[in-house]
């Protein structure tokens, strides 16, 4: 149970992470989560939103380099600590994690949800549900249960 993000590369010059948006909002594709890495000459965008095929499209016809990943959406406790046991569970195994994100806001209260990246997403998953840590569906990562399991991107 796989999560699509988009990774946007944009040029590190003022206005183009400003155009991104407004492109998604023009199509009304909503970002629930991003984050952003950046070097002197460009940076990397990294989206979860309601839609990734629509918006992989629409940027890519405004120019953009975009890319679909498969990311894993965990929950976790909200606490001192509650990701701790996740990250464990990965060091036991010898997984490593590319990179990671948290945010909360419409999980359960006291919950916070985590998008992680790493080397094998399929050994990971199976890691994780051996281990009964809550994988979050698509569908309510992308806040839009109407679409859960029905993205293909290529």
């Amino acid at each position: 149970m796989f999560t699509r993000q988009i990774s946007v590369f944009i040029e590190n010059k003022i206005g183009r992470l400003a155009k991104v948006t407004q492109i998604l909002g023009e199509y009304n594709i909503d970002i629930s989560a991003l984050s952003i890495a950046d070097t002197a000459d460009f940076g990397v965008l990294r989206l979860i939103v309601n839609n990734p095929g629509k918006a992989k499209e629409v940027l890519e016809q405004q120019g953009f380099a975009v890319s679909v990943n498969n990311v894993i959406a965990i929950e976790v406790d909200d606490r001192p600590g509650g990701l701790s046991k996740v990250l464990a569970i990965f060091d036991k195994r010898g997984i490593g994690i590319e990179y990671m994100y948290a945010f909360v806001g419409y999980c359960e209260p006291g919950k916070a949800l985590v998008i992680i990246r790493v080397e094998n997403p399929e050994e990971a998953l199976a890691v994780l549900q051996k281990e009964d840590v809550h994988i979050k569906c698509p569908g309510d990562v992308y806040r839009n249960k109407s679409i859960n399991n029905q993205i293909n991107i290529e």
